[in-house]
């Protein structure tokens, strides 16, 4: 990757390098003239200084991104403000002026300029660093639209090298017009690179802008391949896992919000305590509250997954440029994402039990550098992802993307009964025989039953774990089943592999079974309790197709 970083005495010296600084007015008018400013790219530029507000709420997101490490000192400060009021006034001025602060010297030492086909990026308060990153090693380039932007006509430019967000650059409040044409001509540089070997390199940046400009609005037109509307996105909130990552982050605060429930309860004669003593109401009273206070609170995390889905795919369109997809959508933030076919790894087709009984899919384009189980608001928006479609609009944009493809016809083969044998033989059946056993000799008869409940269910999942796992192939695709009570499908290109690995325990080996992993660019995939012959099989044609494709991975 060609990032340089450098010592604070490093970039000391890079400032004595004859430098032109030019405001924002300058920057905004080279967007407008582009082609006659070129020498004028070569200078180094500062941001509008609107890109403030950019580095406050990266200051702040980033608090929040580490909320479940922060949660006991905020707990405890909390008990202490509460106990002492006038802590309020301190803290808050203490951390408005570090906000602040950080912000206005991030905004001060950031620096880009554009030479030729390469952008440079000076950074850093504390740790300097300067990045170099030709257009033709740019593989990804997103354009990020908060509120405060739309308002103002800028754009925050992300520009990624290898998928990865250790790999990613972020250079904020750029004229939109600007943002959008330097994002035209990045793009038309990568393409130019893996088709001619970059032999136009060295041409003027302000020629190939114009050129390539030209030649995509006369021969690629943008095609608009799906859209999502706001029923789609409620359904979409209704039927993913945001509920139980909401549910997870509130966890440490879980003993405040029961004592603040219960304190506004009792204000109305309800106490929670009494309603639930088993000396003085029975089993089913305690259970159909019980069960009224789970729906009641299912209820108002929905209601905040509905929300999340709103606020991230609203106003999504999904269209095709030439061989480029684009992803649009936001509501406060208007994401941006752009994949050239070439990146995608793979593709993924999800269903969790609500979206079966709705019939619905999560469709999911996996790039370079993904990760498969992201589920962060930040992973979605970086990613190109279908939600709530039907499987007939699944199957389309399938076969739009891989026109060889069997995935609705293919035959899967089961995975080997032996991980039945494992899960429940050797571990779930020894561990609640024990488990049992203990609260029986201890007389705990009440508990040793709603023990049975648990173990039940544990015992279904492992059953639908095996039944959903599967696997396939035919000459271009390995296809992958697994899921729990939903089902999810993943279809790779065979050449896309990159490197292939089999496992055997002793007791695997003796039953002539192995576990096979293909990795990809975008992650694992996993097949366990394969029969030894068919995990050989499979590798093997795996590995003699990667060896004689000559088609790029990328």
């Amino acid at each position: 990757m060609p990032n340089t970083k450098l010592s604070g005495n490093d970039a000391a010296n890079t400032h004595e390098e004859t430098t032109s600084e030019v405001n924002t007015h300058e920057s905004s008018h080279l967007s407008g003239n582009y082609q006659n400013n070129q020498a004028q790219t070569k200078q180094w530029q500062r941001l509008s200084p609107i890109a403030i507000l950019f580095f406050a709420m990266s200051f702040i997101q980033g608090l929040f991104g580490q909320l479940i490490y922060i949660a006991p000192a905020l707990i405890i400060g909390y008990k202490q403000i509460t106990e002492n009021p006038t802590l309020w006034l301190p803290i808050v001025i203490t951390l408005l002026t570090v906000l602040a602060i950080s912000a206005v010297l991030k905004f001060y030492y950031f620096q880009y300029r554009l030479s030729k086909n390469t952008i440079e990026i000076r950074a850093g308060v504390f740790k300097k660093s300067h990045t170099n990153l030709p257009f033709s090693r740019i593989q990804n380039v997103k354009l990020e639209q908060p509120i405060y932007y739309r308002l103002t006509g800028y754009a925050c430019l992300q520009l990624d090298t290898a998928g990865s967000s250790k790999q990613e650059v972020k250079i904020a409040a750029l004229p939109l017009a600007f943002a959008e044409a330097l994002k035209k001509e990045i793009l038309a540089q990568h393409e130019k690179h893996n088709n001619e070997d970059c032999s136009d390199d060295k041409k003027p940046l302000a020629s190939t802008l114009s050129t390539h400009d030209t030649n995509l609005t006369s021969a690629q037109q943008e095609t608009l391949l799906n859209t999502r509307s706001v029923k789609d996105l409620i359904i979409h909130g209704v039927t993913s896992n945001r509920i139980w990552i909401f549910l997870g982050a509130s966890a440490p605060f879980f003993d405040n919000a029961y004592a603040f429930i219960n304190e506004k309860l009792s204000n109305y004669g309800i106490n929670l305590a009494a309603a639930f003593d088993l000396n003085t109401h029975s089993w089913l009273e305690v259970g159909l509250y019980a069960l009224t206070i789970t729906f009641l609170m299912m209820f108002a995390l929905t209601l905040f997954s509905i929300l999340g889905s709103v606020m991230t795919f609203y106003g999504y369109t999904l269209s095709k440029v030439g061989d480029k997809y684009i992803r649009r959508s936001g509501l406060f933030t208007k994401h941006e994402v752009t994949m050239r076919l070439s990146r995608l790894q793979m593709i993924i087709q999800k269903q969790d039990w609500l979206d079966m009984v709705l019939k619905r899919i999560n469709l999911k384009f996996e790039q370079s550098g993904a990760k498969l189980y992201g589920a962060s608001t930040q992973a979605l928006n970086n990613k190109i992802m279908v939600p709530s479609i039907t499987p007939e609009q699944s199957l389309q944009l399938i076969n739009e993307v891989y026109p060889e493809n069997n995935l609705s016809t293919v035959n899967f083969t089961a995975i080997s009964k032996h991980f039945l044998v494992r899960y429940l033989a050797y571990m779930l059946l020894p561990l609640f025989a024990f488990c049992q056993s203990t609260l029986l000799y201890t007389a705990q008869y009440e508990l040793a039953a709603s023990l049975i409940v648990p173990f039940v269910f544990i015992g279904f999942l492992i059953v639908m774990r095996w039944y959903r796992w599967g696997y396939a192939s035919d000459e271009h695709f390995i296809y992958v089943r697994k899921g729990y009570v939903g089902v999810d499908y993943y279809c790779f290109p065979i050449y896309k592999v990159q490197q292939t690995t089999l496992k055997q325990s002793i007791m695997m080996e003796k039953s002539q079974l192995a576990t096979t992993r293909f990795i990809l660019a975008a992650g694992t995939i996993t097949i366990p309790y394969l029969s030894q012959n068919a995990a050989y099989q499979l590798l093997n044609k795996t590995l003699m197709q990667v060896e004689s494709s000559d088609k790029s991975w990328m």
